[in-house]
């Protein structure tokens, strides 16, 4: 019985997760107010009209139609410390870390951007929804950062 609740829970969980489009993120810079600098929530993809960010205290929304810029980069670092400490094999493995900044102009008109770190399975679904309702193509930091997209 005991099982039985546990599988039910776990599958309810898995099918919330499923049914709400979007993944974690965390504010890491920009010129966003009344948000805590990096604070941590989840971005939602579904809505139609403007691309969410909710935190525990805020929800933040900016309409796809003020965004002027969409921009996609990572961080590639090689775990030394790691290598050093547990195992030199971990020099060969590579810490991603993925950026997305979002230009926009607030309802004052004034330039605004976010930068989110993004968790690496929310990557694609964010820049395609991202690409779709604003109709700007994603400029990329760097060419790696172009390759990891489409990989």
């Amino acid at each position: 019985m005991t099982k039985c609740i546990v599988l039910a829970l776990a599958l309810g969980s898995v099918l919330a997760t499923a049914g709400e489009l979007g993944g974690r993120a965390q504010i890491v810079g920009g010129t966003i107010g009344g948000v805590k600098a990096s604070a941590t929530g989840k971005v939602r993809t579904t809505d139609a009209d403007a691309f969410v960010f909710v935190t525990s205290s805020a929800t933040l929304r900016i309409p796809y139609s003020k965004i002027n810029l969409v921009e996609y980069g990572q961080d590639v670092s090689r775990r030394v410390l790691l290598a050093w400490a547990v195992s030199p094999i971990f020099l060969l493995s590579k810490a991603h870390k993925h950026f997305i900044t979002i230009g926009y102009s607030d309802d004052e008109g004034k330039q605004q951007a976010i930068v989110l770190r993004v968790d690496k399975h929310l990557v694609r679904s964010a820049l395609a929804t991202l690409e779709a309702r604003t109709g700007r193509a994603v400029s990329y930091q760097d060419e790696n950062a172009r390759k990891a997209r489409k990989s």
